[in-house]
């Protein structure tokens, strides 16, 4: 028995890459849209399996973000816009298009290393303090693994 073809819509970006041949980005948190069809030579993900970079003509690919760095190379700088996420989606489609999304997003430059430094300690001595096993244990982790990362993106040392 033949089986209908149907096709499925799409929810996400259907809008192609300029004719310029740029990569076009949509960078959106939950509170916020930093980026909505913004052209740009190039995107490097911190992907959990690898950092790699988008460029226009990019092959179709998903993939979830690690705690890291975002880089955003614009058409008119060669100096990178650096963002750090705690993880999130990035998804690049055939027609020249990236969604990023992820729960925040910092620029570097606005990082204080102190902070960063203060809370890791504090979540430090939660995790040192918590039940194995415990939902205390475990959220303190994820702020320690957060922490960490951010102070390698600044450069800071920390314990």
């Amino acid at each position: 028995r033949p089986v209908a073809k149907r096709t499925l819509p799409r929810y996400f970006s259907e809008a192609a890459a300029s004719d310029s041949g740029n990569l076009v980005i949509n960078f959106n948190l939950p509170h916020e849209t930093i980026y909505d069809g913004k052209e740009v030579s190039q995107v490097i993900v911190p992907g959990v399996a690898g950092e790699y970079g988008v460029t226009a003509g990019h092959s179709a690919i998903v993939s979830q973000m690690k705690a890291g760095v975002l880089q955003i190379i614009h058409t008119d700088s060669p100096e990178p816009e650096k963002y750090f996420v705690p993880g999130g989606f990035a998804l690049s489609h055939e027609n020249s298009v990236t969604d990023i999304t992820c729960p925040e997003a910092v620029k570097l430059d606005d990082i204080d290393g102190s902070a960063v430094t203060s809370n890791f300690n504090e979540a430090k001595k939660v995790f040192d303090g918590a039940e194995e096993g415990s939902e205390a244990k475990a959220l303190a982790q994820i702020d320690m693994d957060v922490n960490r990362s951010m102070a390698q993106a600044i450069g800071v040392t920390i314990a």
